[in-house]
C-alpha cells in the first residue's frame, strides 16, 4: 500500500482525547492533526518522537491532517493508524500472500455475521465447494523486548466480541480467521497482552481451541509505503 502523498515529518509534542494530536513540523509550523487510533499507543506516543502525517484535501475535514507512522521507542518505524489495517490485509489477499487462503472468488467488506451481531472484516468466497470465510483483523503496534508483539494494548471489549462471534461462525459451519497485522518491521511473534486484558487473552485460546484459524503478518513500513510480506507465529503460552 502506497501512500497517495509525500508524508510529511515532524515532532510529536502531545497526544491527547484519544483522536488529537499536536505535532510541530519540520518546517516550524506546529498544528493539530486526527490520531486514528483508539487504543494506548503502548510506545509509539512519546513527546517528542519523530512522526508522519498524511494530507487530505477534503474541505469538509476538521483536520486536514492524519498521523501515520511514528517511530517508536525503539527506533522502529511503525503504522498507528487502525483504518489501515483492513486495505493491508486486502491486499494481502488479492496477492495471495495469506496463509492457508487460495482460489479466491470474492472478497466482500464489512459483512453482517449471519445469526448474530457484530459485523466482520471480510467474508471470502472460494472458487471450489469450501465454505465461506469470515475474516477479522486486528490491528498491532504494541511492542516489547525481543520482537514480541501485544494485542490489545488497552482493554478491547470489541475485540473479545469479535473473537466470540467467530467462534460462532466457526460452529455454524463456517471457517473463522483472524489476521493480526503488525504494522512494524521489528516484530518476531504476536502474542495476547494478558496482563493488559486477561479476558481476551483467554478468549483468544478459546477460539483457537474451538477451531478459529488464528494468524499474523508482518510489514516492512517506510514514509513511502507499508507493505505485508512475512507471516508470523501466534504464541499463546
Amino acid at each position: 500500500m502506497q501512500f497517495d502523498s509525500p508524508l510529511r515529518a515532524g515532532q510529536l509534542l502531545r497526544r491527547y482525547k484519544r483522536f488529537l494530536a499536536d505535532v510541530r513540523l519540520d518546517d516550524g509550523t506546529t498544528l493539530t492533526c486526527h490520531c486514528p487510533n483508539t487504543g494506548s499507543m503502548l510506545g509509539c506516543a512519546t513527546p517528542g518522537a519523530r512522526v508522519w502525517l498524511s494530507t487530505s484535501d477534503n474541505p469538509k475535514r476538521k483536520y486536514a491532517h492524519t498521523w501515520e507512522l511514528v517511530e517508536a521507542d525503539n527506533g522502529s518505524l511503525t503504522g498507528i493508524h487502525t483504518g489501515r489495517a483492513n486495505a493491508l490485509v486486502a491486499e494481502a489477499l488479492e496477492n495471495g500472500l495469506v496463509p492457508g487462503i487460495s482460489g479466491l472468488q470474492e472478497i466482500r467488506r464489512e459483512v453482517q455475521q449471519p445469526g448474530g451481531h457484530s459485523r466482520i472484516d471480510f467474508r471470502l468466497r472460494f472458487s471450489d465447494d469450501r465454505a465461506d470465510c469470515f475474516l477479522e483483523v486486528k490491528n498491532v503496534t504494541a511492542a516489547v523486548t525481543d520482537g514480541v508483539a501485544l494485542f490489545p494494548d488497552a482493554v478491547s471489549a470489541r475485540g473479545t466480541r469479535h473473537l466470540r462471534a467467530l467462534m460462532q461462525l466457526h460452529q455454524q459451519g463456517y471457517s473463522a480467521m483472524l489476521v493480526f497485522c503488525a504494522q512494524r518491521a521489528d516484530v518476531h511473534e504476536v502474542r495476547p497482552a494478558d496482563r493488559i486484558d486477561p479476558a481476551y487473552g483467554e478468549t483468544l485460546r478459546q477460539a483457537i481451541a474451538t477451531g478459529v484459524q488464528v494468524l499474523a503478518l508482518g510489514a516492512e513500513v517506510s514514509p513511502q509505503e507499508i507493505r505485508l510480506l512475512r507471516p508470523l507465529p501466534v504464541v499463546c503460552p
